[in-house]
């Protein structure tokens, strides 16, 4: 079990977190900072719920991912069955899914998915588009290519819940089912799953009170004035992203719940020298630029922190890898250094719209953990 650290560095870290929390960027914020497997630097600080009641934050609490759940859970699902050949990166998705077997995209690949360049669009409210969840991938096969596949890279959630989709017809169950046995059983992990059973929810961090912000996305651009069914009251406990919600909770884009402890044991798993899941040849691709000459440096299932701008900031190499969540979580992962840097916020709760932009935050953490890595304090 993890503990906090009572190092200067580790104060040094904390103290830069807590005068975010005091800026009210987030409520609360819970780190990890590790090395060749072995966490260094750790803590906890703020109140992981604020309302309808109070919780402090802890190293146990569990928090809602969001869209770390590509990596950790669609991207390495894909990886292990690359592994098994039962998938090639560059196969047709309309070989797998007839769903995209039509003109406009019976061409796009696995590879393309993975890395954002397959030209679907970044998001679309699948709640209004679908009549149920069965109906899913037509509504995503019927939205038009936003941009030729392989051009450029657009961020998108859609490609992931393809993923996701992908990963349940060839296994034939669901994807919380396919975790759970081929991940977080394996790893014996206590505190990561899709759905937390609803005794946990006390040692759950709160998300945003209704669906607010993607209201007003839908509203504004999407005519949504005739949906009933948004969600009014604080989000704890259950997945914040609606088309995950609709999905039942698990999908190839967001869903996941884990404690910083389990996500930096699924960040381990993207390490040659670590990984108890993959092969050191495997575990190459993820440092892999697969989208050279783009607008951003991708590999398999990650962003490169040589892409301009990106969260990872100028302390880690170019070779680092790295995914962000909305509701406040990041994971990087150096992995010649065999470093992970993991910091998991609710930035959505107890917050009136616009939410804080917290990269700054994340590539200040970085350099604070990399240099306090560096010095040995």
């Amino acid at each position: 079990m993890l503990s906090p650290s009572e190092t200067p560095s580790n104060r040094t870290i904390s103290e830069f977190l807590r005068s975010r929390i005091d800026a009210g960027d987030f409520p609360s914020a819970v780190y990890v900072v590790a090395e060749h497997g072995k966490p260094l630097f750790a803590g906890a600080l703020g109140d992981a719920v604020i309302t309808p009641e109070n919780h402090p934050a802890t190293l146990q609490t569990i928090y809602d991912l969001a869209s770390l759940t590509k990596p950790l859970v669609t991207g390495l699902l894909c990886a292990t069955r690359a592994e098994k050949r039962e998938l090639k990166l560059d196969d047709r998705i309309a070989d797998h899914l007839h769903e995209f077997d039509r003109a406009d995209k019976c061409h796009i690949t696995i590879r393309q998915l993975l890395t954002h360049t397959s030209g679907l669009p970044a998001w679309r409210p699948l709640y209004l588009l679908a009549q149920t969840k069965e109906d899913v991938l037509d509504a995503i096969a019927n939205e038009p290519l936003e941009y030729r596949s392989g051009e450029r890279v657009v961020y998108s959630d859609l490609g992931f819940i393809v993923l996701g989709l992908l990963l349940q017809r060839l296994t034939k169950g669901s994807l919380a089912e396919l975790a759970q046995r081929e991940i977080f059983e394996r790893l014996k992990l206590e505190h990561s799953f899709f759905n937390p059973a609803s005794a946990m929810q006390t040692g759950i961090a709160a998300c945003e009170s209704g669906n607010n912000y993607e209201r007003d996305m839908c509203e504004r651009d999407f005519a949504a004035g005739s949906y009933k069914d948004w969600r009014n009251d604080v989000i704890w406990g259950e997945v914040h992203v609606g088309n995950a919600h609709f999905l039942g909770g698990a999908a190839g884009h967001a869903g996941l719940f884990a404690s910083v402890g389990d996500t930096l044991r699924l960040a381990n798993q993207f390490i040659a020298e670590q990984s108890e899941l993959l092969s050191p040849e495997t575990c190459q691709l993820f440092q892999e630029n697969m989208t050279s000459g783009l607008n951003e440096a991708r590999s398999f299932g990650w962003q490169l922190a040589a892409t301009t701008d990106s969260t990872a900031g100028s302390a880690l190499p170019p070779n680092a890898f790295g995914h962000t969540g909305f509701t406040g979580t990041s994971c990087w992962i150096d992995p010649a250094a065999q470093r992970v840097f993991i910091l998991l916020t609710n930035r959505t709760h107890n917050r009136s719209l616009p939410f804080a932009n917290i990269n700054q935050v994340r590539r200040d953490f970085h350099s604070l953990a990399n240099a306090a890595l560096n010095t040995g304090r």
